[in-house]
């Protein structure tokens, strides 16, 4: 197993826990799940930025990909072939966490997500 611990930056913290607030969906691992599928499933890969481990929000690999964390992580080694981009586990973790970051940021996109509704039709519309 290449990712162990995920943290997040204080950014994606404070746009989950709006999230939170608009779906009702109380778990952090949830949310996040959502946020890396709909990452992945931009055609471009995500810019290289540096991105903080600066919250106090932090799981295992494990409980974010529940039963299915090894699909997760097929799904991820996946995106990286496709993308070009070694799949060593320093490089899995990093774009694991790029991947994570930017759908977390396009779920708090303004208006995006209003209820736990609207997160199901942008998964019907995303396949």
């Amino acid at each position: 197993m290449s990712i162990k611990q995920i943290r997040l930056s204080n950014q994606a913290k404070d746009q989950l826990i709006r999230l939170k607030t608009k779906t009702g969906i109380q778990q952090w691992n949830i949310l996040c799940r959502w946020a890396f599928c709909l990452s992945l499933n931009e055609p471009t890969p995500p810019t290289p930025i540096d991105i903080p481990a600066d919250s106090n929000v932090e799981m295992t690999w494990h409980v974010f990909g529940g039963e299915r964390h090894e699909l997760y992580l097929a799904l991820l080694k996946q995106r990286c072939l496709r993308d070009r981009v070694d799949i060593s586990p320093e490089s899995l973790s990093r774009q694991f966490r790029l991947h994570l970051h930017r759908g977390i940021g396009y779920l708090a996109t303004p208006n995006r997500i209003k209820s736990i509704s609207d997160l199901v039709v942008m998964g019907k519309n995303s396949t």
